[in-house]
């Protein structure tokens, strides 16, 4: 059952969502803005499905053993989003008894989008990019490093969706789309402003020139610090205009209290 939703607003956008009877989505804790009566609400720290799913063992099946199963699943999953600086619990949303609405947003003045998966690729999305999906989509932590992330020295905590449905994610500022292949196969980003990929895209970290004069002055003075995100292959990209870190450093100025000085790059020295 396709998910029917209808993303409105401007500078900061949300997800307007129809449920039809008995269908469910699920958000992250802290996504949620209304719903309609009809439509119950629930809080779990499983995920949809799999084996932390929220699917509780019917009588006697499994026993004691499949509800240790579930238990460990249930806890492997907390573990992994605590790790990753995720929020422990998702809330559940299911209407009940006609169609019922509920309504959902990011935390940054942005836009969102809604990425249709079909069960072929998986979509891998920035920590916290994630807001809703429908129950048979599956959230899941990615952590890449090793091969992935040695170039840059560093690895990456990244959200990832498979399954069939539809995913809503936010970001901050302006979305583009973009497709490596359409540039030769690699583009070069800055790490704050990627949003999301498909599956099939080679996403590493790379320094920014070489332990040169100019490579220091990139770093230095350049604003973008040691590393660049490089994304590689023929596939789906989503860029977001405005960072994290360029938002913040924006409120500490107007409040008097930059501390990144006229250097930026290197030199910032961002609260975290």
């Amino acid at each position: 059952m396709t998910l029917q939703q209808d993303i409105v607003g401007n500078a900061m956008q949300m997800a307007v969502v129809s449920l039809q009877p008995g269908q469910t989505v699920y958000c992250e804790a802290g996504k949620f803005l209304f719903k309609t009566t009809n439509v119950t609400m629930e809080t779990r720290l499983s995920g949809p499905s799999g084996s932390g799913g929220g699917q509780q063992p019917q009588g006697g099946a499994g026993g004691m053993g499949g509800m240790l199963r579930q238990a460990m699943g249930t806890a492997m999953q907390v573990g992994q989003r605590a790790l990753a600086g995720e929020s422990l619990a998702f809330q559940y949303f299911t209407s009940t008894g006609g169609e019922g609405t509920v309504g959902f947003a990011g935390v940054l003045p942005g836009e969102m989008r809604a990425l249709e998966l079909d069960g072929t690729r998986a979509w891998f999305a920035e920590k916290d990019a994630f807001v809703a999906a429908e129950s048979t989509v599956d959230f899941g932590i990615a952590f890449q490093g090793g091969k992935t992330g040695r170039s840059g020295g560093e690895g990456f905590i990244l959200e990832k969706f498979t399954g069939r449905g539809t995913v809503i994610i936010a970001g901050a500022g302006n979305f583009i789309d973009l497709n490596p292949a359409d540039f030769g196969g690699r583009i070069e980003v800055d790490t704050g402003c990627v949003v999301a990929f498909e599956e099939g895209i080679q996403y590493g970290v790379q320094r920014v020139g070489g332990l040169n004069r100019q490579g220091l002055m990139n770093a230095v003075f350049g604003g973008e610090g040691l590393s660049l995100a490089t994304l590689e292959g023929n596939g789906r990209v989503i860029l977001q205009s405005l960072t994290i870190e360029s938002l913040a450093n924006a409120l500490k100025k107007a409040q008097g209290g930059d501390k990144q000085g006229p250097t930026g790059g290197l030199f910032s020295t961002n609260a975290g």
